[in-house]
């Protein structure tokens, strides 16, 4: 048990949130609105059907590092009361309008700690996107996401999804049917992934999208804690470093 919670204390559990680089197609850089165009062709969901170039942006662009951009970044990670028996969970956002400043600040956080990153789906989508926006941002890749001449075991990255999927390769699983099946309280309460862009884009609400985002941190990080039976009903008071805010389980 002593083992768990101090490799526990070394996970940074965090959650991304992405958005189209531009509010209409038309804003977008020529070669990308053209290399758009052509990545569009496959993203149909009728391969026959016409669409007008540009149709599919809005809706599908976020998810695509190329052609969106990070707005900010959740973490969170637990730390273990022994004298207690409590479990606190200090979480924070990273937000900012220059997408690169959000990444230098995120970056700086992961160097300063041996951490083990974990995400829902982040080694397919989170740890990846992160790696591709830092190098078109031109930040240099913090240690913990250098994948390059590392051995597998060398890569210190959690998935919640993968986790649960216990080697049953084409299972997908949603973060929110996991936080069901366990009890988990929802972080769909006010908004879900598909709304993000609009939220950012038309209704400029960053505020929503940070409660939705640390709201996913939590969750994941409530997940991962389900998958160890016994730890997840412990006490487990929640912090929220930015507000000072205090919950308790």
């Amino acid at each position: 048990m002593a083992d768990f919670f101090n490799q526990l204390g070394d996970i940074l559990f965090l959650d991304i949130e992405t958005a189209s680089l531009t509010e209409r197609f038309e804003d977008l850089d020529e070669r990308l609105r053209e290399e758009w165009v052509k990545k569009e062709k496959y993203l149909k969901k009728d391969p026959n059907g016409i669409i007008e170039p540009g149709a599919l942006y809005f809706e599908r662009a976020g998810i695509h590092a190329e052609f969106g951009q990070i707005i900010c970044v959740g973490v969170g990670y637990f730390q273990w009361k022994k004298k207690e028996k409590k479990l606190i969970f200090r979480s924070k956002v990273f937000q900012n309008e220059n997408e690169r400043e959000l990444l230098i600040s995120f970056s700086e956080l992961l160097q300063k700690k041996k951490w083990v990153l974990c995400a829902h789906n982040g080694k397919e989508f989170d740890f990846p996107y992160l790696c591709r926006r830092m190098l078109i941002q031109g930040v240099p890749l913090p240690e913990p996401l250098q994948l390059a001449g590392k051995k597998p075991w060398e890569i210190r990255h959690l998935d919640t999804m993968e986790l649960w999927k216990f080697g049953d390769y084409k299972y997908y699983t949603r973060l929110e049917l996991l936080a069901s099946v366990f009890g988990i309280p929802t972080s769909k309460d006010d908004l879900d992934g598909s709304q993000v862009n609009s939220t950012f884009h038309l209704e400029k609400d960053m505020d929503r999208i940070q409660k939705y985002c640390l709201q996913d941190v939590e969750v994941t990080a409530r997940v991962y804690l389900a998958m160890n039976p016994g730890i997840d009903e412990m006490d487990i008071e929640v912090i929220h470093l930015d507000s000072l805010k205090k919950e308790h389980n």
